[in-house]
């Protein structure tokens, strides 16, 4: 029995070449998964997949790795992803639950929640940088696939505006630290006001640098979180909200909100009626002013 030849997809051939290449091959529809945030050591981990279609209507003008793009043209990319897109969908992972289960278990979580709530199910997975378990479709790990896979870029879109637009959000409720300009990642300005001010509830406890100024660096990293304000709804609570299955919950709802009678609200990493955990077919909203995180993502000022 002869064995197909292999399929060689050089770098050179542009953004597209590798999910045509899958295309050819009778992968009709591929996905492309990618997340926002790793680095950074306040506020949420979010993931996004998203199917481009074939030929000319999945070609977007100037997509990219997001952390190329600039504010106002991440922006433009999102509405064009949003508006041609297969399927997509977004998921949003809170600071306690990173503190609670641990950086990259909580990013395989996010990707694959990701990836199983498009409503088109994907052919064939492309994800950035290292590999997703428990698919029921092949995949491949892409070294540097925001810059490689559409799909990935598309992904990557897609968890950066919404986790920039969280961020924004953010400094309305702590204005001391400055999130609106560097998105929660450490840079000078940062650190200086975790050094003044403490950590806040957005920020990751068990982040070193976090831990060092809240006076927790001698604990383990999943017990350095303090104990909820009382009134608050329990971080213990948070899990089973963000990682059941909430596909069918209604916009609107809210996981995690405060108590009745509360004086003062959860913190809100998410936007005022959006679906809790995952954002399936979210409306743009009009640009915010953000800034770039291009510390901790690469890019340069």
């Amino acid at each position: 029995m002869l064995t197909p030849p292999r399929t060689i997809v050089r770098r050179e051939a542009g953004l597209y070449a590798l999910e045509r290449a899958l295309q050819r091959r009778g992968f009709r529809y591929v996905a492309g998964a990618d997340e926002a945030g790793r680095g950074a050591c306040a506020g949420p981990l979010v993931a996004a997949a998203a199917i481009l279609p074939e030929g000319r209507r999945g070609e977007i003008d100037g997509l990219a790795d997001s952390k190329l793009l600039t504010p106002a043209s991440r922006e433009r990319v999102y509405d064009e992803v949003v508006a041609r897109a297969l399927a997509y969908a977004v998921v949003v992972i809170p600071a306690e639950e990173v503190d609670a289960r641990g950086l990259h278990v909580c990013n395989l979580a996010a990707m694959r929640r990701a990836l199983a709530s498009l409503t088109t199910r994907p052919e064939y997975v492309l994800t950035d940088g290292f590999g997703v378990d428990g698919l029921d479709v092949p995949g491949l790990a892409v070294w540097k696939g925001d810059r490689v896979a559409a799909c990935v870029a598309a992904a990557s879109v897609l968890a950066k505006v919404t986790r920039d637009r969280i961020m924004v959000e953010l400094d309305e409720t702590y204005p001391a630290y400055g999130f609106a300009e560097h998105k929660g990642y450490i840079t000078p300005e940062h650190t200086a006001a975790l050094r003044e001010h403490g950590p806040c509830r957005e920020h990751r406890f068990s982040y070193v640098n976090v831990a060092t100024v809240s006076g927790r660096d001698g604990s383990p990293p999943r017990a350095r979180r303090p104990a909820p304000v009382v009134g608050h709804a329990a971080a213990a609570d948070l899990p089973d909200a963000l990682f059941s299955d909430i596909r069918d919950m209604p916009s609107g709802d809210v996981a995690g909100a405060s108590e009745e009678g509360s004086d003062e609200p959860m913190e809100r990493f998410w936007a005022p009626g959006s679906t809790v955990g995952v954002a399936l077919g979210e409306r743009p909203r009009p640009p915010a002013p953000v800034g770039e995180d291009v510390v901790m993502e690469g890019g340069e000022r």
